[in-house]
């Protein structure tokens, strides 16, 4: 059987699972596969800010078209953001030949996207109410050779893990990048500070990544934000050195509120918000040179690129695919070490 799950795709045919829209969710497994028993499910902030839209915050009708979604296609992938989620459930069954290193009774969280997981529910999600991106769910998932999961650890809470999880990929992904830029700098004698600008940087991916900037050596960091509220409680969780008040979609006002919380513009910018229309002020607000993040599942790829174009602006763009070795143990470290991000989290959890 294919280790990317090609055996799973039905149609079209020839695509892979996370391209194709039908998969085959069907419960026995191959040689290669692993079942995981679901007890809930995360969607990504861009999926479930549409879903909220679309609806009108009625839990009702965002509980049947995510029903609708996974009946029809054999996996949550939302058809107008493209965007998933990931899980936690318990290892029910493993193939002989599974590669995972997972054992039955495992309680994991999957690391790859629904988008790719084939998915089915059995208990209509009769316990969700449509205020939280967390679902709880019975229902069961399949893992192929390819796919990746982390047991979760024994200290934390599974739906503290989860959140965590689910954003893993931003705080790894930045880290690397801005040591780089401190390594580059050193190698070169160049003095200058690394400055980081984080929009979104009150949310799960944000805030992780704001503190991976600074432990990455990042001298000067800010958080930007949509709402005094928010501002309020980053400043109070004390990751970032400033935090600002702007609209992301307002490229000038964007700009100019991290120029001036900089006083540069930023080396690094990271985009972690679940609108679209950012790509503009997040150039923008990036200095020649510098390097723009987007781990936003809600990101115009070709409005960044030809937005970049249009400003004649020379900065790298990076897509933050979700992945890096080891960046379940690194966000789940910066969560454990980060008292001020853990309690963002939890906030969060508690207000959902």
């Amino acid at each position: 059987m294919s280790p990317v799950g090609l055996h799973r795709v039905l149609e079209p045919a020839g695509v892979l699972p996370q391209a194709a829209w039908r998969l085959d969710a069907s419960p026995a497994i191959a040689p290669n596969e692993v079942r995981i028993r679901v007890e809930r499910l995360n969607l990504d902030a861009a999926s479930f800010r549409q879903l909220r839209e679309k609806h009108g915050g009625d839990g009702a009708r965002m509980r049947a078209e995510v029903l609708e979604i996974i009946g029809a296609r054999g996996k949550m992938q939302n058809p107008v953001t493209g965007s998933g989620g990931m899980l936690i459930g318990t290892v029910e069954e493993t193939g002989r030949r599974s590669p995972l290193g997972l054992r039955v009774g495992d309680r994991v969280a999957t690391l790859v996207s629904l988008t790719l997981t084939p998915l089915a529910v059995a208990d209509g999600l009769a316990r969700w109410d449509g205020h939280s991106e967390q679902i709880p769910c019975d229902g069961h998932a399949i893992l192929f050779a390819r796919s990746i999961a982390a047991v979760l650890p024994a200290d934390l809470h599974p739906e503290l893990s989860l959140a965590a999880l689910d954003v893993c990929g931003a705080p790894a992904l930045t880290a690397r990048v801005v040591e780089r830029y401190v390594a580059d700098r050193a190698r070169e004698g160049d003095a200058r500070p690394i400055s980081v600008a984080v929009i979104g940087g009150a949310g799960k991916s944000g805030s992780l990544s704001l503190v991976a900037a600074r432990r990455a050596g990042a001298a000067r960091t800010v958080g930007v934000v949509p709402v005094a509220g928010e501002r309020d409680a980053l400043e109070a969780a004390g990751v970032a050195d400033a935090v600002v008040v702007a609209d992301a979609r307002d490229p000038v006002a964007l700009s100019t509120a991290v120029t001036t919380a900089l006083r540069v513009p930023a080396d690094v910018t990271v985009v972690c918000v679940d609108v679209p229309g950012c790509e503009h002020g997040a150039v923008l607000a990036t200095a020649d040179g510098g390097t723009v993040v987007f781990f936003s599942m809600a990101t115009s790829f070709a409005a960044a690129a030809l937005g970049a174009e249009g400003l004649a602006a020379d900065v790298t763009m990076l897509v933050g695919n979700g992945y890096a070795p080891g960046h379940a143990e690194f966000a789940l470290k910066l969560l454990r070490a980060e008292p001020g991000v853990r309690g963002l989290f939890e906030a969060r959890l508690a207000a959902d």
